[in-house]
């Protein structure tokens, strides 16, 4: 398997930001990128309250059935012998959107109490992308030490923070600006936004 064919790991944590996920993982089925799907309790309970996605059938109805069943593998998070929890199999990387402070604290210090916390300490180790995108205001001393000391291992820290230059007309824009800038990260090609200088395309463009 290629690294470029390798899945990618994305995890669902309990921060607000369920609409950013759930176009991530449309995003990476549309594009035919084979998915790792792990989602914590906190982070179901966040897609029903923000999504009304109650299970992974609701989710895999928004994503839609037939990318779903190509692209997505369903991993439970308290499952830690699970395939992302070992540097053998090979990953093109991870993605934890939205990435609660209580997961940001764990990976920073790795304790890996589930499988979303050991995907991430492996995915350090084994010098793979790791992008975490929380989303919290304000920030606390702790918050930041453990920004910087995840970044200080290896990860990206994209906060849910979107732009207003490209003139967003609606929630869905400024998901897909930050959906957009993990997928460049990621190296998964899209279409949700313009690149500096070009027209911006309209909403419902396929990666």
């Amino acid at each position: 398997m290629t690294p470029r064919a390798s899945p990618i790991v994305v995890a669902i944590t309990g921060a607000s930001g369920a609409p950013y996920a759930v176009r991530l993982v449309e995003q990476l089925a549309a594009a035919r990128r084979t998915v790792s799907l792990i989602v914590s309790s906190h982070g179901w309970r966040l897609l029903g309250m923000e999504a009304g996605i109650a299970d992974a059938d609701a989710l895999r109805a928004r994503v839609g059935a037939a990318a779903w069943d190509r692209s997505v593998t369903v991993f439970d998070d308290g499952d830690r012998g699970a395939a992302p929890a070992s540097g053998s199999a090979r990953t093109s990387g991870m993605v934890v959107c939205p990435c609660s402070m209580g997961t940001l604290a764990a990976i920073a210090h790795g304790t890996s109490r589930s499988l979303i916390e050991r995907a991430a300490d492996v995915t350090l180790k084994e010098r793979r992308p790791l992008l975490l995108v929380p989303r919290e205001t304000p920030l606390s001393v702790i918050h930041l030490e453990n920004m910087l000391r995840v970044s200080r291992a290896g990860a990206i820290v994209m906060p849910a923070a979107p732009g207003f230059y490209h003139e967003p007309t609606g929630i869905d824009d400024l998901v897909d600006f930050i959906v957009a800038r993990v997928l460049d990260h990621l190296d998964v090609e899209h279409r949700l936004s313009a690149r500096w200088g070009g027209a911006a395309p309209r909403r419902g463009g396929d990666a």
